[in-house]
């Protein structure tokens, strides 16, 4: 039962209700891979990767905040729980220890990569039943995809 009466129809609200929960879920485990990176990068190129991945961390959160907020004005709880996020993820895991400048470039690309298709396939999803939430994952695709040209540029 929600609390918020929703303006959309029932199949609407669920169709796009999963749109911005698999949306919140990449967000938040791309900040967190980001910051991990961030961490425990080193090389020769360790300050510009490291301030890079805190662009991204920004980015990723700033966004994730609007996607759930969003959820929430249409009547779907958002899930940003760890448990939830580690289930649901597609983004692989960051390997223990150091990491390397050149494989925290090639890291966060296959991050970025993953995150940005499964963004332009909700954005096409949404398309009809909530241009508002369209809006909202256009934005912030538009956003990511800057990111993985800044790290696909460093890593050429």
């Amino acid at each position: 039962m929600s609390v918020v009466k929703s303006p959309l129809s029932e199949s609407d609200l669920k169709l796009v209700g999963e749109a911005l929960q698999g949306a919140l879920v990449d967000l938040v485990d791309l900040s967190l891979v980001a910051k991990q990176i961030h961490w425990n990068v080193v090389g020769p190129r360790f300050r510009s990767v490291h301030l890079q991945l805190d662009d991204v961390v920004v980015t990723a959160r700033q966004h994730s905040d609007t996607v759930a907020e969003r959820a929430s004005a249409i009547g779907v709880n958002p899930d940003g729980r760890s448990a939830t996020v580690a289930k649901e993820t597609a983004i692989r895991s960051v390997p223990d220890g150091w990491i390397k400048d050149t494989d925290a470039v090639k890291a966060l690309v296959d991050a970025l990569g993953v995150v940005i298709g499964r963004m332009r396939e909700r954005i096409d999803v949404t398309d009809a039943p909530d241009p508002v939430t369209q809006d909202i994952l256009i934005s912030l695709t538009a956003d990511l995809e800057k990111h993985a040209w800044m790290f696909q540029a460093e890593s050429a």
